[in-house]
Order: structure tokens, then sequence, then C-alpha cells
């Protein structure tokens, strides 16, 4: 058996599709187009790349697109300042604060200093809180992502025994919640789980997002499997050339493509999905702050 390839790539250019399609329909009859801030402080090359590209997106999507970037010395009062200028901003609808922040910035901070309403990556406490206990929130664009994916691949989710091996709050958690609110049987694992392989093994869904190149070989996945990858590693790629670095997952695809009935790659599978969600969180963000109904399909 050979893996159905899940290509993240094409289902995030038909999620960038209805948010253009929303947002169209939104100016033609409000009058009003959706603006997302993003803000970056330093000069992070990985998040200058990512930040550009999220400004492209929401350019070709039909949205405002507000960049601030600040030095790496900007002072923790200044990065609130204009997090509070933004919030109460009437033209910005989505808020994002690229991380990770220079050291001398309380992170947290920052993050609960952005309106709730407009926290459009789903990391404020209060937006945590509403998905933990199934109310309407601003999720996290990274698991919103995986959940579409899976969602079309598999249509209803419903008692499927699903492993989310990884328990940050930016995936793991808030994967597991969504995975519960679907009605699977959820089980998170991680690292120091007994036995992972097993636990791994009775999976129908497995989601890895535990930041380990390769750690979960073919042998841990369940015949027929649904295999969401969220690893982005970096390893060595002599066979490229000296000092040359290649692209993996969490997952050995070649090992679990055999086995798995569909998996996502990397590159191409879930990190195109998360600058597309991120788009339609700001959409959402909009309907929602003007009593407008949520675009379908674009939610959790």
């Amino acid at each position: 058996m050979t893996a159905t390839r899940i290509d993240g790539k094409a289902f995030a250019a038909t999620v960038r599709g209805k948010v253009a399609d929303g947002v169209r329909a939104l100016k033609d009859s409000h009058g009003i187009t959706p603006g997302l801030a993003v803000v970056l402080v330093g000069e992070d090359p990985a998040s200058q790349v990512y930040v550009r590209n999220k400004g492209l997106q929401t350019v070709e999507a039909g949205m405002q697109s507000f960049e601030h970037k600040l030095a790496d010395t900007t002072p923790e009062a200044d990065l609130l300042a204009l997090v509070a200028a933004l919030n109460a901003d009437p033209a910005v609808h989505g808020i994002l604060v690229q991380l990770p922040l220079p050291k001398h910035v309380d992170e947290a901070k920052v993050l609960a200093a952005i309106d709730p309403a407009k926290d459009v990556d789903g990391f404020h406490v209060l937006n945590v809180g509403l998905l933990g206990t199934g109310q309407k929130a601003m999720v996290p664009c990274t698991p919103l992502g995986c959940l579409m994916m899976l969602r079309d691949h598999l249509g209803d989710l419903s008692g499927l025994n699903a492993v989310v091996v990884g328990r940050s709050n930016i995936v793991g958690k808030p994967m597991a919640q969504l995975l519960l609110g679907d009605s699977c049987t959820v089980t998170i694992a991680h690292s120091r789980t007994k036995d992972l392989a097993e636990v791994c093994r009775r999976a129908d869904i497995l989601v890895a997002a535990v930041g380990r190149p390769e750690m979960i070989p073919g042998d841990w996945i369940k015949p027929g499997a649904t295999v969401i990858d969220v690893g982005i590693n970096r390893i060595p790629a002599p066979e490229k050339g000296e000092g040359k670095t290649r692209l993996v997952g969490d997952v050995d695809y070649d090992s679990a493509a055999a086995v798995a009935g569909a998996i996502t790659p990397v590159p191409g599978g879930v990190g195109p999905m998360t600058i597309a969600c991120l788009l339609a969180n700001t959409l959402t963000a909009y309907c929602r702050a003007n009593g407008l109904p949520e675009p379908e399909g674009l939610t959790a």
C-alpha cells in the first residue's frame, strides 16, 4: 500500500481562494476591506521571510496588509503601545505579533495585550480558554489547517482514535481540543510517553508535532491511518553537497507512506496551510466583530 499524498500547497490555495471570495463579497456588500497587521521585532531572517510571505498573500486575498518592523532593541513599553494602537484601529481586524520576541520582552505580556477579538494567532489566554471549553474562539492557525485537511480527506471524524504527539500550546494542545470538538477519542502523547510506539499504532489519525526529525517510523503507524506531520526540521544533506541541508518532518516519510492510508509531506503539507488559515482567521474576526455570518468552511 502506498499512502495518498495530502497536498497542503494545493489545499491552501483553495482556502485562500475562499478567503478572497469572502473578502470580495464584503467589499461589494459593506464597502469595507478586512485588514491584517503583522508586527516583527528584530532581524531574524526566517521571520522576515515569513512576514513578507504573509504580507504578499494578504494583499493577494484582497485584504489590507499593515506591516510594522521594529528594531530588536525596541523597549517592551513601545511594543505594547503599538499593540494598543492596533487594538483601537478600526481598519485592523487581525493582529499578529511574530514570535519569538527578543529576550528583554515578556512574550506572555505582549500576547495578553492583543484584543482577543483580533487575536488571529489564537494565543490569547481568553481564546485558549474558550477553545478548551468548546466555545467560539479564535483558533491557532496550524491546528486549524490540520483540522481542515482531515475533514476534507476523511469527512466525518466522529469516533476515530486520534493521537497527537506533542503538547505545545501552539499545536499539540489546541489540536487535541479541535479533535475532541469533532468527537474523536483523543490521546495526547509526547517524547516521554511510555511505549510511545504502541500508543501511535492505535491511531486512526496521527498528528506528529514533537519537533524531532523523523522520530516516528513506519512501523509505528497503524495500517491505513491518516498521518498529519506538523514537524519542520532542517537536517544535513551531504548528498546535495558540503554544508547543504534539507527539510524533514517528525515522521519518516518513506517508511510511513508504505503503511499509512494518507500522509502530509514535508515540505508542502501543513506549512502552506498556516498562512492560509491566518487569512481565514482575519476574515472570521471581521465577520464576528460586525455580526455577520462566518465564512463557510473556514472555521473550526
